[in-house]
């Protein structure tokens, strides 16, 4: 993940980046979070040159953001880059966390 604070602003733009050593082939990458009501199809990632997936997203800063990523709508993943890790209420995996 990237930050990128702007000036005179209370707004980070933040980048997302998933490897191709997570994706591994998938067709389709999805950042899912609480900033998107943890809606499966409103923040797709694009794939990169070098089989990266990434997408930038405008955050109001001073607050943390759950978050994980679904890959080809079947499997999970967390960010390894990840501010921290929370327990997730469903099941018995972790939410990445964002601190903004």
């Amino acid at each position: 993940m990237k930050k990128e604070y702007k000036e005179k602003t209370n707004v980070c733009n933040v980048t997302f980046t998933l490897s191709e050593e997570i994706v591994k082939k998938a067709k389709k990458v999805h950042l899912v979070s609480d900033f998107n009501q943890w809606d499966h199809a409103a923040t797709p990632m694009k794939k990169t040159k070098n089989g990266y997936y990434s997408v930038s997203v405008k955050l109001p800063i001073g607050k943390e953001y759950q978050f994980r990523y679904l890959i080809d709508n079947s499997r999970w993943e967390n960010d390894p880059e990840a501010d921290h890790f929370v327990p997730s209420p469903y099941g018995n995996d972790e939410n990445s966390v964002l601190i903004v």
